[in-house]
């Protein structure tokens, strides 16, 4: 194509893409006993840059050393030595050109392995419907998780800022705060398991409230040209076809709260990005949040674009950027094959996620 809105220049607060293709954040469990990054998550995460992806998403990384590790062997900033080890990652993916943003994920009531030895935290007290996932090292049904109470609420704020910060220091371009998919901060939003009847529930300007203060937060202990973004779901990895019962009304508070908390981009996701989710409208959530947020504000859509002609409609309907999860993992030269014409590769799902969600060989170059 000679004029594809996939390769059009991007501004992202101060940061200029050179495509509007980005890989999507996949949590994974490929960080040491310590939750340490290691050389083959660098040369993992420096083949994306290399293959033409304008900027690049981590999986998520556990904020704090008490409650919010999902996944043992999931990496972490929530000590000054997770951070140092991230540098080499960002290095890596520097080198190749692209910039990269840290995802900061507080597991909540999902998260099926804590090597500090703390239990789950939620909203309300809840229990996650389904068992946990034997590919990331669960087994059996989930845990309740504890109701966050005043103290509890400073404390997770504080870790998500904190790390913010070790995120700056190791060199990350930006950090996104992880508001989707079951985890915490998605299930003060969800009215599916926030009970709660303090400021943090009840409406939905009030379910929004604490992630939007979460993001305020981060927003104003960090560098102005430090990008700070949001994800957002109506799904979660425990029910994937839950959504909001009052969804346009939740979209509405949610994406204006972030917005005005000084995010600068939200990142929403769903099964495909192209078709309408929300209930009782004949819209996306990337439609809803392209209407909500300011004009400052980039939307990320994400959700089945892999094909090239669903990643351009996505675009087209208005999104400023996409990402890319599935697509990526069985291309992690995606832009460049997509830019040259050249056909794309299906995934082989041996190669990723079986029997569990360590990185295999075949998703990491050599270092030769």
């Amino acid at each position: 194509m000679t004029d594809d809105s996939l390769f059009h220049t991007f501004e992202l607060n101060g940061h200029t893409l050179d495509n509007r293709v980005g890989l999507a954040p996949m949590t994974r469990t490929s960080a040491t006993d310590e939750g340490h990054a290691t050389d083959r998550m660098a040369r993992y995460y420096a083949s994306f840059a290399r293959g033409g992806f304008s900027f690049l998403l981590t999986e998520g990384i556990h904020p704090d050393a008490t409650h919010s590790q999902g996944y043992f062997n999931q990496p972490g900033l929530a000590t000054d030595e997770q951070a140092a080890a991230w540098e080499r990652v960002v290095d890596a993916v520097h080198e190749e050109g692209s910039p990269i943003f840290a995802q900061l994920m507080h597991a909540g009531a999902q998260a099926q392995g804590n090597r500090y030895g703390y239990d789950p935290v939620a909203p309300s007290a809840y229990r996650p419907p389904g068992e946990m996932a034997e590919m990331y090292g669960g087994s059996g049904e989930f845990p309740e998780a504890d109701a966050l109470d005043a103290d509890g609420l400073v404390e997770v704020k504080e870790g998500f800022v904190a790390s913010a910060k070790r995120a700056v220091e190791a060199g990350f371009d930006g950090i996104e705060v992880h508001g989707a998919n079951g985890y915490l901060l998605h299930e003060f939003v969800d009215p599916l398991v926030n009970n709660r009847s303090d400021e943090y529930g009840g409406s939905p300007a009030n379910r929004a409230r604490f992630p939007a203060e979460v993001t305020a937060a981060i927003d104003e202990a960090t560098p102005d040209e430090f990008i700070v973004g949001v994800r957002a779901s109506q799904a979660a990895v425990s029910d994937e076809e839950r959504v909001w019962p009052d969804g346009e009304t939740t979209a509405t508070a949610l994406f204006s709260a972030l917005s005005n908390a000084g995010a600068d981009y939200v990142h929403v996701t769903g099964g495909n990005a192209t078709t309408a989710e929300v209930p009782d409208t004949e819209r996306t959530l990337a439609e809803l949040a392209i209407e909500h947020v300011g004009d400052d504000v980039a939307v990320i859509a994400n959700g089945s674009l892999g094909d090239p002609e669903n990643a351009r409609a996505a675009l087209s309907d208005g999104s400023d950027l996409i990402t890319l999860g599935t697509g990526a993992l069985a291309n992690h030269d995606w832009p460049s094959r997509v830019r040259a014409g050249e056909p794309l590769d299906d995934l082989d799902p041996s190669i990723c996620f079986e029997p569990d969600a360590s990185l295999s060989d075949a998703e990491v170059p050599s270092d030769d």
